[in-house]
């Protein structure tokens, strides 16, 4: 069954930036209204007026939440109650990745980013599940990362929340498709940052974030489970199945080592914290390692 998009209420969660505004873009003329969910308001006013000046019809909800706080997460809820906002479509923008070595990270990182890529997703979808089977109608759209089926040396943390969102979305899904809900998991792989990061090497396989959003709608429409977005990445996260965990294994040992050479060339060197930099990962908004 298809996602109830036309004319209905979608709630994007990080959608001041990446994959997340791509979509508010393409949904805008299709939807009757848009909650757009960021950390800052600020962030999400000019995209409003944008989509309003293409549609003046829209209904635009604009709402800042901070998904590392739970009470934020209820605060947003109890606002949408208090309006008799109706969610038909949630989408999940899992927008916190960070890098370095486990054992550096500082302690209160590893919880926000816990917080946001597992707990605030499962709570979110926790919430509006219920309303959705009473109606017998609904859509969930989690946009996560390709590194759900890679060991990331670098990112331990952020590996082990797409696993979890992966293994959710795919469970969850085998629970409620006899319910008409579609339940989908995009696992994107390198994207093009805009503006693009000064002496950033351009992985393999970038797309676009239009293409990426436009992609995932399109799996999410067609009730795919999984979503590669991209012919290349596509077929490369379909080969890495294929191949045994301990090729997978050496794949990251290769990866530690780049990054133990970057740390020893770092000015800071190894041990030390850097400036917060973007990462390049399937995320809403550009976060920092810090």
């Amino acid at each position: 069954m298809r996602p109830p998009i036309d004319n209905g209420t979608v709630l994007i969660i990080g959608a001041a930036g990446g994959i997340g505004r791509e979509l508010a873009r393409l949904l805008s003329p299709r939807v009757r209204t848009l909650v757009l969910v960021a950390r800052e308001v600020e962030a999400l006013k000019a995209l409003r007026e944008e989509l309003l000046l293409r549609n003046p019809t829209l209904g635009v909800m604009l709402r800042a939440c901070r998904l590392d706080d739970p009470g934020a997460v209820d605060d947003l809820f109890a606002h949408l109650e208090r309006h008799y906002v109706r969610v038909d479509v949630l989408i999940n923008n899992a927008d916190h990745s960070s890098s370095g070595l486990y054992a550096e990270e500082r302690w209160k990182r590893i919880e926000e980013l816990v917080h946001a890529n597992v707990l605030a997703p499962a709570m979110l979808t926790h919430r509006l599940l219920g309303p959705m089977l009473e109606r017998g109608r609904g859509g969930i759209l989690t946009i996560g990362s390709g590194a759900a089926r890679l060991f990331l040396p670098g990112a331990v943390t952020f590996a082990a929340t797409q696993r979890f969102l992966d293994g959710f979305s795919e469970s969850l899904r085998l629970e409620v498709k006899d319910a008409g809900i579609p339940v989908t998991f995009v696992a994107a792989g390198p994207l093009a940052l805009e503006p693009a990061l000064d002496e950033e090497v351009t992985p393999f396989f970038e797309l676009s974030l239009r293409q990426c959003a436009r992609e995932s709608l399109a799996g999410f429409e067609r009730g795919e489970a999984l979503v590669y977005p991209g012919l290349g990445h596509r077929w490369m996260m379909r080969l890495l199945r294929l191949l045994p965990r301990s090729f997978k294994r050496g794949l990251g040992r290769l990866a530690l080592g780049g990054l133990r050479r970057k740390l020893l060339l770092s000015p800071s060197g190894p041990g030390t914290h850097e400036p917060p930099r973007p990462v390049l990962l399937a995320q809403g908004e550009p976060s920092s390692a810090t």
